[in-house]
């Protein structure tokens, strides 16, 4: 990239700190001149301090990914989720809006939240974060995302493999049998009508859609928070429609036994709330199986952004795409086994 011209770089190596403190000056917010870039591949998030003391979060997002319609239904459900008092970060109304421009970059501007990752090994803890899904989702069933996609067998799974074997970014030696495992664990996802786009049964909502332990912060009851006690939501990037039992899948970890353990204790809180379709619990595999491929395809698609190369460098090699082929061959099983209990 060093001989580069600024046209063939990536969008965001133009995104310099004078940048960023410009856009926020546009806004009215007086920084004094300190940013920090936080941990973020997908966008560029920055915390900047403000002249009275106020520390804000800024997001940029990534060029080209999610239009300004997209990106607004994200930033509406946020309020909504707000304004019923589930507890995320939500971006500020800055000049009458959450979305705005400056040198062809998208961002918004939210509050600081600070937390620590939940421990999940804490019964009361998935408890409690189970009944805050289920408020989340009760505000997301009330109607649907007209702009934002669906997570489905085709978005995450048929168009990430085709573009992968289309752009030769699978080394040979491992290319057909990663396809072919890739072709016979998409025809077992094809049997749930819930990832297909076919009617189905199975109530399609809009989701956080990413809810992994990085995206929820924990306030211990006895640490004095804005946000209150307890689990808070943050990044909402992913936001789309699909079933609800995506939001809690990626909270499982372990061996069968404790996998089981920790989503009884998640649908005992998620059910003191809402009611959840138990049919859903056959779809974690099949969720988990399209997260693989997608993910795959995900840090292909990034690679001319400096930032992956950089913290991914393990990626694309024989070894990693032979290590894929291995993790679709026990997805395939798990796909065929008895789905989980709860």
């Amino acid at each position: 990239m060093t001989n580069s011209t600024a046209a063939e770089r990536h969008p965001f190596e133009q995104l310099t700190p004078d940048v960023v403190l410009d856009a926020l000056e546009g806004l009215g917010l007086a920084c004094d001149g300190r940013l920090q870039a936080l941990s973020s591949y997908e966008n560029r998030v920055y915390q900047a301090h403000l002249e009275d003391g106020q520390v804000l979060v800024a997001k940029f997002y990534r060029p080209a990914r999610w239009s300004a319609e997209q990106i607004k239904e994200e930033h509406d459900f946020a309020a909504e989720l707000a304004a019923a008092e589930v507890p995320v970060v939500a971006p500020l109304v800055l000049q009458g809006a959450t979305l705005h421009r400056h040198a062809d970059f998208l961002f918004s501007v939210s509050p600081r939240r600070g937390g620590r990752a939940p421990e999940l090994e804490d019964e009361e803890v998935l408890e409690w974060i189970g009944r805050f899904l289920a408020r989340l989702h009760g505000v997301g069933a009330a109607r649907p995302f007209a702009h934002r996609p669906a997570l489905d067998l085709r978005g995450f799974g048929r168009e990430p493999m085709d573009w992968l074997l289309q752009h030769q970014m699978i080394p040979l030696d491992v290319q057909s049998a990663w396809q072919r495992r890739c072709e016979e664990a998409l025809a077992l996802i094809g049997q749930h009508a819930a990832l297909t786009g076919a009617a189905s049964d199975i109530r399609r909502l809009r989701l956080h859609g990413d809810c992994h332990v990085g995206n929820i912060l924990w306030t211990p009851v006895d640490v004095p928070a804005t946000a209150g006690p307890g689990p808070h939501f943050v990044d909402l990037d992913d936001a789309r429609m699909g079933p609800a039992v995506q939001d809690l899948w990626m909270l499982l970890s372990g061996e069968r036994a404790q996998r089981t353990y920790q989503l009884s204790c998640l649908l005992d809180g998620y059910e003191q709330m809402r009611a959840f379709d138990r049919r859903e619990l056959a779809l974690i595999e099949p969720l988990r199986t399209l997260r693989l491929i997608h993910y795959s395809a995900w840090l292909a698609r990034r690679w001319d952004d400096p930032t992956f190369p950089l913290n991914f460098p393990w990626f694309g090699s024989s070894d990693y795409w032979q290590g894929q082929v291995q993790m679709l061959e026990e997805q395939i099983e798990a796909m065929q086994e008895e789905p989980l209990m709860a």
